[in-house]
């Protein structure tokens, strides 16, 4: 009995046996997982060693601060021309803006101008002509403006010195053709009342009716009931 149970072991029918480590499973990966770091440090301190010994880290450091200089200059050159272009984009404004007023005041300028020379027009023809001591027409001008309206001035002045006041009133009539037909006009509203002592000037519009023409402007200086002066003027 005792053969057979030894022959049962020693025999390829003795049965399986298993060699299992009392290691655990964790351990065995924290452990794989060091061996491994320590094989990557090696070959990354392998490359880099091998790098300084080819020679391929020569100047890799002052090309870098090469590099960094040439940056911060490009920044410097950038952030200058930047303040330039704001600078004349200020000076561009206050030009433009300069130009803009002069031109302002040069219309300004121009429509003074204008007007002084009209008021030296008339003023010229203050002065007294010889022998006439009593109330004068002495500047009647009129235009027609667009077609549609007619433009007049009046000049009216009395020569003497210490002239009495003139108390009276001015009347403006119009001539010429209205579709072809002879055609007249007084000034709308009537005569018009003034009185003055040394000179007087009168300016007004009047609106024409369509197709009028005008050829002749009349102007009346009317004292009560007796006419003082007339002017006319053909356009």
């Amino acid at each position: 009995m005792r053969f057979k149970l030894l022959r049962r072991r020693l025999t390829i029918s003795a049965p399986r046996m298993a060699v299992r480590s009392a290691m655990p499973w964790p351990l065995r990966w924290a452990v794989v997982a060091i061996v491994l770091g320590f094989c990557g440090a090696i070959s990354l301190w392998a490359f880099e060693f091998g790098k300084s010994i080819a020679g391929l880290d020569t100047g890799a450091k002052e090309e870098l601060v090469r590099l960094r200089a040439d940056v911060e200059k490009l920044r410097a050159e950038r952030d200058q021309a930047q303040s330039v272009l704001n600078t004349s984009g200020s000076l561009i404004t206050a030009e433009k803006t300069a130009r803009e007023r002069l031109a302002t005041q040069i219309k300004a300028l121009e429509s003074e101008n204008q007007a002084l020379r009209d008021d030296l027009g008339f003023f010229e023809k203050l002065i007294p002509s010889t022998g006439s001591d009593g109330v004068a027409i002495r500047g009647l001008h009129a235009e027609v403006m667009g077609g549609t309206q007619l433009k007049w001035q009046v000049l009216l002045m009395q020569p003497a010195r210490n002239a009495a006041e003139f108390r009276g009133k001015l009347e403006l009539s119009l001539s010429g053709t209205l579709a072809g037909k002879p055609w007249t006009m007084e000034m709308p509203g009537g005569a018009q009342g003034l009185q003055f002592r040394q000179y007087r000037r009168i300016e007004g519009m009047i609106d024409l009716p369509p197709q009028a023409v005008v050829k002749n402007v009349s102007a009346k200086l009317v004292e009560g009931t007796a006419t003082r002066t007339v002017q006319s003027i053909k356009l």
